[in-house]
């Protein structure tokens, strides 16, 4: 599945992990289960990409800073860090 339109937020950091956000548009974000997360095999499935280790552990409404709010998801995922 091709991966455009979706946007990639820059890593942030605590003691233990390192996180990112990733917005998908429409057309993506209604492939994503809204009961369950989703397995590192489901979420690649549907385009996103992230290196080996990351965990996704949320899922936010729609933002009402972004534009066209109705029309992405926003998904949370962390990562161990790395020594």
């Amino acid at each position: 599945m091709a991966q455009k339109n979706i946007y990639y937020s820059d890593k942030y950091y605590d003691d233990k992990f390192e996180y990112r956000h990733v917005v998908l548009p429409k057309e993506i974000a209604k492939l994503v289960p809204k009961s369950r997360l989703m397995s590192e095999t489901e979420w690649r499935g549907i385009g996103v990409q992230q290196s080996h280790g990351w965990v996704r552990y949320m899922i936010h409404e729609p933002e009402p800073e972004l534009p066209s709010q109705e029309e992405q998801m926003k998904l949370s995922y962390a990562a161990n860090k790395r020594a």
